[in-house]
């Protein structure tokens, strides 16, 4: 192992290490998140008049319930929090019914202008009243006076409303009946928020999505979802926490009022009263006036103890909203583990894989340096295998990172597009190598042309088909010592010349030079029948294969015979003699035939010559 990959495996082996450690912290209880209450706050916004905020917030929060188990959770936080709503809404109207405001300047003159147009209103009601019956009473002319009377009246009774209803809405904006804007909040309350299920999304289990960055998604939403759980929790508690100061302030001041009356200290925590006795009576010699106030100061704190109640039913509202906020967050940390922990078992996969490659890819190292072949073949070999594991290394860590697609037959379908135009060549070279084994293809040892290339075929691979060059059929037809590699796809784009024959059979030509001052005809005679006899076999075996390979009707014809040429040149007269061969046999043929052809021509010469030594006088060999 290389020091690299020692380097690598053991910052590997230590993100491992760390990895495990948190697969085992992920099972630990959920804590407040630190960060829940630091940051700047925001600037509180004017109390309203009722808090509706809890019902807010329980229906912000519904709205996140994704999982199932979380649906219940959400429907107890809306039902709790609705109810404290309702009893949010009657302690404001209890407060505002028994301690009103007290009125600023602007706000006494627009009660006055309401007290007026409330008078007017009462007097322009009984005057319709009265003029109704009147009418129904009354025929002729007096009815038509007394029904305009009573259109008019209505018109003005109509404007006496719109009055009223005018002071009405500017009392509550200065401050002055805080009642009415409390039952308008109700019948809002009523009509739009009230018992609102419908804000809890369809809780059905969610299809997981595998994947780090899925992971990483959902563990940020979870952790969001937590943050808003902790502070409506917090806003739980602390809202509990001041209506028990509010519960406790209101008590001593009733308290106080039981203290100083003293009709009423028995009533009072700390009065002493013997056990059974009844209370005091009033006091003799009192008014009509002062008895009324003192049964109105009882009936005032009778209410005000009634309210006791109300804070007390509402602290109790917060304090289970806040036990329901707590359950939430349980089970949202309880998800979020899970994710976590699913993260943390990919990010463990990834580095099995990485240990994984950095170990085979050094036991194929060995392993190809115990092979006997060349060194430059260990090395392409030793390249192959180590891109190989790379690319299937990175496949594998790039699935864990993003998982598996959710369409697997579009992914394939795309991927499959995208893979046939990138490896084009290669899929066609590989269909190409099924055409070159079929019927009209090559095998191993033809001689082939394949663009304007000829040699022998020496191997013929999945993608690629190796040539021995020999040159064109015009040469010599001796190997260059060059291998020539194509790709299969010219089988299939292209075109290539093969043997039709397993004889291999073509034709070959002599080129011959005869003096122009003898007769040719005779030596053309002589060489045409010696290459026919040389070449008699070779002939009938072509044609047979020939019409074997084909059924051509015009095949029928056709002839192997040896063919003459012959034709006045500037050196002579050029014979060419075309035969049938065998590819392999051109070249030792050929040779053969001109050594005949030469032995042939050198007897004609001299017999030739021998003929002009007779003829000559006295014997003599002429110069």
């Amino acid at each position: 192992m290389r020091p690299t990959q020692k380097i690598a495996a053991s910052v590997l082996v230590l993100l491992l290490g760390a990895t495990v450690y948190g697969l085992l912290r992920t099972s630990e209880p959920a804590k407040v998140p630190p960060s829940l209450g630091k940051g700047k706050r925001a600037v509180p916004a004017p109390a309203p008049l009722v808090d509706q905020s809890p019902l807010k917030t329980a229906q912000q929060l519904a709205q996140l319930a994704t999982l199932p188990e979380e649906r219940p959770l959400a429907l107890e936080a809306l039902r709790l929090a609705d109810y404290e709503v309702d009893l949010a809404f009657a302690a404001a109207l209890h407060e505002a019914a028994e301690h009103p405001p007290a009125l600023n300047a602007e706000a006494k003159e627009i009660q006055a202008r309401l007290q007026k147009a409330q008078s007017l209103l009462k007097n322009d009601q009984a005057r319709v009243a009265q003029l109704a019956a009147a009418e129904a009473q009354a025929s002729g002319e007096k009815k038509e006076i007394l029904g305009d009377e009573l259109d008019l009246a209505k018109a003005q009774l109509e404007l006496d409303q719109d009055e009223v209803d005018d002071a009405k809405q500017d009392l509550i904006r200065a401050g002055g009946d805080p009642e009415d804007r409390i039952q308008e909040l109700v019948q809002e309350h009523e009509a739009g928020a009230h018992g609102n299920v419908s804000a809890i999304p369809n809780a059905a289990a969610p299809a997981e999505e595998r994947g780090l960055i899925h992971r990483f998604q959902q563990w940020s939403a979870l952790h969001e979802k937590q943050l808003r759980l902790w502070r409506a929790k917090q806003d739980s508690e602390a809202a509990a926490v001041a209506l028990a100061g509010q519960h406790d302030a209101h008590e001593a001041q009733i308290e106080a009022a039981k203290e100083k009356s003293p009709e009423l200290a028995h009533h009072a925590k700390r009065g002493k009263s013997p056990e059974g006795a009844p209370a005091p009576a009033m006091p003799p010699g009192r008014s009509r006036e002062q008895s009324a106030a003192l049964v109105k100061k009882t009936k005032q704190i009778a209410a005000d103890q009634k309210a006791l109640a109300t804070f007390d039913k509402r602290i109790g509202a917060h304090k289970e909203l806040a036990g329901i906020y707590g359950q939430w967050i349980d089970a949202v940390a309880a998800r979020q583990r899970a994710v976590l922990n699913h993260a943390l078992r990919g990010v463990l996969i990834i580095l099995a894989i990485a240990l994984a490659g950095i170990y085979f890819s050094s036991l194929l190292d060995k392993l190809l340096g115990k092979l006997a072949i060349d060194r430059r073949q260990v090395q392409t070999l030793r390249t192959v295998t180590r891109v190989a594991l790379q690319v299937a290394a990175a496949l594998f860590i790039l699935l864990v990172i993003f998982g598996p697609p959710s369409q697997l037959g579009t992914f394939l379908g795309l991927a499959g597009a995208g893979l046939t135009v990138a490896l084009k060549d290669f899929i066609v070279g590989f269909f190409g190598w099924f055409v070159l084994m079929g019927k009209n293809g090559m095998h191993l040892g033809d001689w082939v042309e394949i663009n304007g290339v000829t040699g022998e075929v020496v191997e013929i691979g999945p993608f690629h088909t190796v040539l021995l060059e020999t040159g064109n059929w015009t040469d010599s037809g001796h190997p260059t010592g060059r291998r020539v590699t194509f790709a299969n796809s010219f089988a299939i784009e292209g075109h290539y010349f093969n043997f039709s024959t397993t004889g291999q059979w073509l034709w070959d030509e002599l080129q011959l030079v005869l003096p122009s001052g003898e007769d040719p005809y005779p030596t053309v005679e002589a060489i045409q029948k010696l290459v026919a006899a040389e070449t008699a076999q070779s002939a009938r075996l072509a044609e047979m294969e020939w019409r074997r390979v084909t059924s051509s009707k015009g095949m029928s014809g056709f002839s192997a015979d040896p063919a003459m040429s012959v034709r006045p040149g500037p050196m002579g007269i050029e014979v060419s003699v075309r035969y049938i061969t065998r590819a392999n046999e051109r070249n030792q043929l050929r040779g053969k035939l001109y050594q005949e052809v030469v032995r042939f021509m050198g007897r004609e010469r001299a017999a030739a010559r021998q003929v002009v030594v007779k003829r000559a006088p006295g014997g003599a060999e002429p110069a």
